[in-house]
């Protein structure tokens, strides 16, 4: 979907361990590919299994929100594609001293960049309780949002939540017993939440969006495989909006606000993993991708 010209310049935006960004550059032969993380450990990684393709690859540690500074840094005024993988990668779920997974005791910290100051630990023991409600509600989708919101304050009352395991144990007490018994774990979905307020996700995919789209050449490719409702719905729309940017009254005969299309969705469906990705790629059952073509 993102149509690789073997002479053209990608962003892999979300490079994680490097397997989108190896797959772009067996394609390329002259081509450059802009490779975007924003976390340091990532790039350690990725440089080992891009080894045999360093040539051909311009690493840069910074967030995919910033493509347009990225890009204006480096001189180039516009690329062929850009790729973004939502989330959190397989390879920070991998390292459990990250914090990221609720089936690995570690420091509570879910930070994509290390080099910020802000963590999950700041999340779970400062904000107040209407504001963890608001964050697993509105993040997580979480039914006992409420529940787990005042547990969590009520366990750091009599001490502070430091680990992973501690906040498990915190929203296992607060769902009840018969909810936990169906569906995923319960505290898959309160995780996600603290994960992306610390990472603020979704303010900087919504950006993101925009500015990639601007950076595209004509015939350009957007591609972003997302793994949860909220991110799905954010492309979706923002995708939408690209595609009729019109603000004019339905009852309105013509446009008058003036503003011209950027892109055309290419995928009315999202595109899902088949079942041979499935059997190989346990964690892209919940992926969803989506592409958008600059015209």
């Amino acid at each position: 979907n993102l149509n690789i010209k073997p002479n053209g310049i990608y962003i892999d935006g979300t490079m994680g361990g490097g397997g989108h960004s190896l797959a772009i550059c067996q394609k390329l032969t002259t081509g450059r590919l802009i490779a975007i993380d924003q976390d340091l450990y990532a790039h350690e990684a990725a440089k080992k299994t891009l080894k045999d393709h360093l040539n051909k690859i311009t690493f840069v540690h910074d967030n995919f929100a910033n493509i347009k500074s990225i890009l204006q840094n480096l001189g180039i005024e516009k690329v062929d594609g850009v790729l973004l993988d939502i989330g959190v990668s397989s390879h920070q779920l991998d390292e459990a001293e990250r914090g990221f997974s609720y089936q690995k005791d570690a420091p509570l910290d879910m930070r994509m960049d290390n080099t910020n100051d802000f963590s999950a630990f700041d999340v779970v023991n400062t904000y107040s309780e209407e504001q963890l409600y608001q964050v697993i509600w509105n993040y997580g989708e979480e039914r006992w949002a409420k529940r787990i919101a005042k547990f969590i304050v009520e366990q750091r009352q009599q001490k502070t939540i430091e680990t992973t395991a501690e906040l498990v144990e915190c929203i296992k007490k607060a769902v009840p017993k018969g909810a936990r018994k169906e569906g995923p774990h319960p505290a898959k979905r309160t995780f996600q939440a603290i994960r992306i307020e610390v990472n603020k996700e979704l303010e900087v995919l919504e950006k993101a969006i925009v500015d990639a789209t601007q950076q595209l050449n004509t015939g350009g490719r957007l591609c972003i495989i997302t793994f949860h409702s909220l991110e799905d719905r954010i492309v979706k729309n923002a995708f939408r909006l690209q595609q009729n940017p019109c603000t004019c009254p339905k009852e309105f005969p013509v446009c008058v606000c003036g503003k011209k299309p950027l892109g055309k969705v290419i995928t009315k469906k999202a595109i899902l993993p088949s079942s041979q990705e499935l059997e190989q790629n346990h964690s892209s059952r919940s992926a969803k991708l989506r592409v958008l073509e600059r015209i």
